[in-house]
């Protein structure tokens, strides 16, 4: 992994408020326990929150050449979830889910790629669920990226491990969060 003389090299996370950690201290985003995990296991890379409340797949993709002005070692993204909830075309998403991932794999050097999926809610229909669900293991295959199947497995749904809005998890549930994306992230990192 190249990196700039002296620095760590660096795990970006760009995604939504599920990645800024929206109504809780920045310490307790799953971005910040996965840096704690990182430096339990004494690795070297240093996490980079590049989370965004409200941001659709759209403005992640607007923002990737900004985010890939440093020399990135691992790139998670998780994003799509506000285009679930806004109804928006599934299509639009991939096309969008793609554009951010290949921009990803054209840095120099090339980043390590990790995709959190992400699930549409029932109440949007079964054929919905059906083509938003696709988008992430497509996209993980066609991209080379390590999949995470669903970042809120085990927190989603769950009244005790999230916020009073029933969408943002708690402190309990981003350390969930944080587990899942580790047992992913960790074979990355070694």
């Amino acid at each position: 992994m190249t990196t700039v003389a002296g620095e760590r090299p660096v795990v970006l996370a760009v995604g939504t408020s599920l990645t800024a950690g929206y109504g809780l201290d920045p310490d307790d985003a799953w971005p910040s326990l996965l840096q704690k995990k990182i430096d339990a296991a004494g690795l070297p890379h240093r996490v980079v929150n590049a989370g965004v409340s409200g941001e659709t797949s759209a403005g992640a993709l607007r923002r990737m050449d900004w985010l890939l002005r440093q020399p990135v070692a691992v790139f998670i993204l998780e994003t799509g979830a506000n285009d679930m909830l806004r109804g928006q075309d599934v299509e639009a998403t991939r096309a969008n889910v793609d554009a951010i991932l290949d921009r990803a794999s054209r840095a120099t050097p090339r980043p390590r790629l990790v995709l959190l999926g992400m699930r549409a809610a029932p109440n949007l229909g079964g054929d919905y669920v059906r083509r938003f669900g696709a988008v992430y293991p497509e996209a993980a295959r066609a991209h080379d990226a390590v999949l995470v199947p669903f970042v809120l497995e085990g927190v989603a749904g769950i009244q005790r491990l999230n916020q009073a809005d029933g969408v943002h998890p708690t402190p309990e549930g981003q350390k969930i969060m944080a587990d899942t994306i580790w047992r992913a992230v960790e074979p990355v990192l070694r």
